[in-house]
């Protein structure tokens, strides 16, 4: 995130570097969550982590996010609540595309069969929303986020 003084807009020229910007702070991209559950993942991970948190309401939200902006670990709901598409059909897309096969993707849901699912297409072990919260859950993620873990 980039922050700009109001005077730069004007035009005026300044002798230091006026951004707001973290060099540690990791970038999560969160496909397909309602806003409730958005906000409580979002919530739980600021409060553990240095992160931005960016929602993405569909598969071409996040999709077009990706293309723009490369994020340390991308959250995928099982069933996208905009539109009711399905996360693991998203996560085999990235995982099946040169430019995403990479980055890190976690399947959120509370069902074991779609989480092994997950898994199976390239995904990490995911978690579900009942864990949100858990200090199991601020270990797992700290392999990703360790950088910026807060507490």
């Amino acid at each position: 995130m980039k922050f700009q003084h109001r005077w730069q807009n004007w035009g005026t020229e300044l002798p230091f570097d006026t951004s707001i910007e973290s060099k540690s702070m990791k970038t999560v991209l969160s496909v397909g969550q309602c806003g409730f559950d958005h906000g409580s993942i979002t919530r739980f991970l600021r409060a553990h982590f240095d992160v931005d948190v960016t929602p993405a309401a569909t598969a071409a939200d996040g999709l077009a996010h990706l293309q723009q902006r490369t994020c340390d670990l991308v959250l995928v709901n099982r069933i996208f609540d905009a539109d009711g598409d399905e996360g693991l059909e998203f996560i085999k897309n990235l995982k099946d595309d040169l430019k995403f096969a990479h980055l890190p993707v976690m399947l959120v849901t509370n069902y074991r069969e779609y989480a092994e699912k997950a898994t199976a297409i390239g995904a990490l072990p995911g978690f579900g929303k009942s864990e949100v919260g858990s200090p199991e859950l601020v270990k797992r993620l700290a392999s990703l986020l360790s950088a910026t873990q807060l507490g």
